[in-house]
């Protein structure tokens, strides 16, 4: 009888090969939806006080976006004249999803830090530059630069503050449909570390936590590390495993509220 280990890594062969016979959309579809965390608001319990509950509508729209299927009722025409559909609803500016889904994950953060750390706030503001220079070329310089919050002890020390900043991305968008997810994530995290890292540790004295999601519930490494020490801070009457299936499901269930 084989061990458990040689079993799994077989069936990780079986997978692998059975992906690779399946057309690339469906690839990118099943790859998507067996990220780690990205079902865990369909295993949850509906509890309205929680935030947990879809209605109808949100819970139909959140299972087509999740198998690829196109929702009913869709309009032909997006309001900045190109075609309507779901990768373009995903990223377009103009309709507005993009900035909510951002601001809905950065506000249930923040307030997810205020039960762990001192002095948490949105958007803060970073020191002007008075003849500091940055090496990094990319670094932000401007005078109202800004991350989507701060909070103070999150890391331990002493009261160091650490900044957070939201990136979401659509996997299925033209540009990362055919990058690999683990790169996406990586992408996404190195191009706010470029902009922001140096600034915060050496102006600021403070650290950067980079939070990256995808539109399917994905979370980026340092995100995943972020919600672990956000789990083991408040698992104080809750096991830790249950503390952070309960912060993977607030993240993907407001992505599922307004997708």
């Amino acid at each position: 009888m084989p061990s458990s280990a040689a079993r799994r890594l077989a069936e990780k062969d079986s997978r692998t090969h059975l992906l690779s016979t399946f057309p690339p959309r469906l690839r990118r579809i099943l790859e998507a939806s067996s990220e780690k965390g990205s079902s865990s608001w369909l295993t949850a319990l509906p509890l309205t006080s929680h935030g947990f509950a879809l209605l109808k509508g949100d819970f139909r729209d959140a299972l087509c976006l999740r198998f690829g299927w196109q929702p009913s009722s869709l309009p032909l025409v997006c309001i900045c004249g190109k075609p309507f559909t779901v990768e373009h609803a995903l990223s377009c500016s103009c309709g507005g999803y993009p900035s909510i889904r951002h601001n809905e994950l950065r506000d249930i953060t923040a307030t997810l830090l205020t039960e762990v750390s001192n002095n948490v706030g949105i958007e803060p503001v970073l020191q002007k530059l008075s003849g500091e220079h940055t090496t990094q070329k990319t670094s932000i310089s401007s005078d109202d630069a800004r991350l989507d919050i701060v909070a103070e002890n999150f890391w331990g020390h002493n009261r160091q503050k650490t900044y957070f900043d939201v990136r979401v991305f659509n996997p299925f968008c033209a540009t990362l449909s055919k990058v690999p997810l683990p790169q996406c994530y990586r992408r996404a995290e190195l191009e706010k570390k470029r902009a922001y890292e140096q600034r915060i540790r050496e102006i600021e004295f403070g650290s950067f936590s980079p939070l990256v999601f995808s539109t399917t519930g994905g979370l980026g490494s340092t995100a995943t590390v972020v919600f672990k020490r956000l789990a083991s801070l408040i698992a104080d009457k809750q096991p830790y495993s249950k503390t952070l299936f309960w912060l993977r499901c607030k993240a993907t269930t407001s992505l599922r509220n307004i997708n």
